[in-house]
């Protein structure tokens, strides 16, 4: 059992001081334009229109209005500004390959957890409503969330208080995601680099077709790399013999992964979903805020330039599992 979270104090004071140091305004057309704006479908919703423009490749079909595509004779993209409440699905992949260590010293579900502190704080300060998923394949069990982003983060480390015990279960949490019946709600899915194959990004294709998702994708450490600390497989528990450690097998991984999650990136962005991948909770914060950045930057909405990010961080601790 992994216990507690603790030693990321920092990055929850950076958490929470970007969700009230942005206006409202700013974080609604940055989750807004992370989501792709859609029109609402309650009573007496309306929807501001913030930008009007041709259609560019790349663009998602559903962006397209074709009234106004019809006066201009071609097609254009219409950005809006939701001015109602909407949902956000946080599906945690909670799985024991997710103990796995990155190159911080952290735990991959560490690092995960702190990827849905992200949106869960802009979320709430958009008044979004929030449903929690954490699924294994012992069971999947949506956790009971009302309240601020203080409840929020207290939901968040009871449910993540387990024995970590059962792998995990990619394809029924999927199947979760597929079966949301409200096209408009966001999902946000936090796992580890390992879980998406082919299959996974098939089913991935076909929710990017209804609904707006964004994938948190955390890069645990490579085992090959030679270093003054155990390595330890995460499921198994198996540790990697020190001859097999050396710098051409520390490449090879590295090439593969890079490629992996190049095409994972890909496959996100043909759908208009958005990937934000790093190895610790401090990149995965240096991503966010760069994601945030360009989301804004779309809609011409002017802020401080992100910080450059990197996703690949300093060495952690003696007896971390890959």
């Amino acid at each position: 059992m992994t216990g507690r979270m603790t030693g990321d104090d920092a990055i929850r004071r950076k958490i929470e001081a970007l969700a009230t140091t942005l206006t409202l305004p700013t974080v609604k057309r940055a989750l807004g334009t992370l989501e792709g704006e859609h029109p609402s479908h309650r009573r007496f919703g309306s929807d501001d229109i913030m930008d009007i423009r041709p259609y560019e490749p790349g663009d998602e079909a559903r962006r397209i209005d074709w009234r106004t595509s019809a006066r201009n004779g071609r097609p254009m993209v219409v950005h809006r500004q939701r001015q109602v409440t909407s949902r956000v699905w946080m599906l945690m992949d909670t799985g024991r390959e997710m103990t796995g260590s990155c190159e911080s010293g952290e735990m991959a579900w560490q690092v995960a957890a702190n990827g849905l502190r992200m949106f869960a704080a802009l979320s709430l300060r958009r008044s979004d409503d929030i449903s929690l998923v954490c699924a294994d394949s012992a069971s999947i069990t949506r956790v009971p969330f009302h309240g601020g982003f203080a409840q929020f983060e207290h939901t968040l480390d009871r449910a993540l208080e387990r024995p970590w015990n059962h792998a995990r279960n990619m394809d029924a949490l999927l199947d979760y995601a597929r079966r949301i019946s409200d096209r408009n709600a966001l999902i946000v899915l936090a796992t580890d680099e390992h879980a998406l194959g082919e299959p996974q990004l098939a089913t991935m294709r076909t929710i990017a077709r209804t609904h707006p998702m964004v994938v948190i994708d955390v890069a645990t450490i490579n085992p090959f790399v030679a270093r003054r600390r155990a390595v330890a497989d995460a499921d198994t528990g198996r540790r990697l013999p020190a001859l097999l450690i050396n710098a051409v097998s520390a490449s090879e991984v590295d090439t593969h992964r890079s490629y992996l999650a190049a095409q994972l990136e890909a496959e996100l962005q043909a759908g208009g979903s958005t990937l934000m991948r790093a190895s610790s909770s401090e990149a995965m914060f240096r991503t966010f805020v760069h994601t945030v950045s360009i989301s804004l930057a779309r809609t011409g909405f002017s802020t401080r330039p992100a910080t450059v990010v990197h996703t690949r961080d300093t060495a952690g601790k003696a007896g971390d599992r890959a």
